[in-house]
Order: C-alpha cells, then structure tokens, then sequence
C-alpha cells in the first residue's frame, strides 16, 4: 500500500511537473520579449537583460507552487522581473561598473508607410526612448508598464506594490518630465 501511495504520488509530481514545464514554455512564448524590454529598460544593457529574463522565468518555474494566483501569471512574471533588475541595480557589480549608452529597439517597418515616413518614425521612436530611459526608475517603470506593455492603472499598483493613486502621480509626472525634456531640447516629436 505504502509503495502504491509512493507511485501515485510520483505521479502526480510528474504531471504536475509536466503542466508546470508547459506553462514555462507558453510563458516564454508570449512573454518573452516584453520582460527582455523591460528589463532592458531598467538595467539599460541587452545582455543583462537577457540574463535577467531568463533568471525570471527560471524563477518563476522554481515558485510556481507558491503561486497564489491572486494576481495573473502576467503580472506575476513582470513582479518577478522588476524585482531582479532593482536587485540587480542594487548588487555592487553595479555600483562598480557604471555602463552607459543604449540602443534603442527596432520596430518593424509598417507596410503602409515609405522608407522615408519609416526613417523618420524610427528617428521619433528611438528619440522618445532615449528620453524615458533616462527618467528616474518609478517614473521609467510606469511609462514603459502602462503604455508599451498596456497595463492599467490596478495592474501596475500590484505590480509594484503601490496605491493606484502613487500609480496617476507617477503617470503624471512622468509624463510632464518628458514633455519638459522633448521641448528644452526643441524636440520634433509630436505630442
């Protein structure tokens, strides 16, 4: 009796196992390249923030038991995510070597528009990105969260462990620190 309880209990773990090894592979199918931007949008160096995409989903595989499921395995991946970039931030490796630069991300050229229309955009785009990599970090993450990754306002307060409301000023502030930026510098990005 004692074996067969054993057994069935193998059994389960394996596809428990199984299921969680799927969903790490659904997880990086999906999520995959929006946690390597926001990541990259924290520690500004690609490398880095591959490395830290995938210490995320190893993570998450090694606490996928201890998941509450109180919140979506979306906002779960990026919490787990934003939580290794300000450790990241925070080891002494980084106090050390201070890296600069950035390149921005490619985006893909839409079919509607000309080679010329596409320079330009792309010119705008990497512009803007220079100009929120360069805000404070609750100011950065709000941006990056709310526009490119289309979190809401109660996402991104459980997200970082914020009232909504810290949510709106952040937004706001962030927000107006960037149009200060783009016109003391004469930006030619639309508002």
């Amino acid at each position: 009796m004692i074996g067969k309880d054993r057994a069935e209990k193998n059994v389960e773990e394996s596809n428990r196992s199984l299921s969680v090894n799927e969903k790490v592979e659904e997880w990086i199918h999906l999520y995959s390249h929006d946690l390597k931007w926001l990541a990259y949008s924290y520690v500004k160096d690609h490398a880095m923030a591959e490395d830290i995409t995938q210490e995320a989903f190893i993570k998450a595989y090694q606490k996928y038991i201890t998941f509450k499921q109180q919140s979506s395995e979306k906002t779960w991946l990026y919490k787990i995510t934003i939580n290794l970039c300000k450790d990241h931030l925070k080891s002494s490796y980084i106090k050390r070597v201070l890296k600069k630069g950035a390149e921005a991300f490619q985006s893909i050229p839409s079919q509607t528009e000309t080679p010329e229309q596409h320079t330009l955009n792309k010119s705008e785009d990497e512009e803007l990105l220079e100009h929120i990599l360069t805000l404070e970090d609750k100011y950065r993450e709000v941006i990056v969260l709310y526009y490119f990754e289309e979190f809401d306002v109660k996402e991104l307060a459980e997200v970082l462990n914020v009232s909504p409301n810290t949510v709106k000023t952040r937004l706001r502030r962030g927000r107006q620190l960037l149009q200060e930026q783009l016109a003391s510098e004469g930006s030619t990005i639309n508002e």
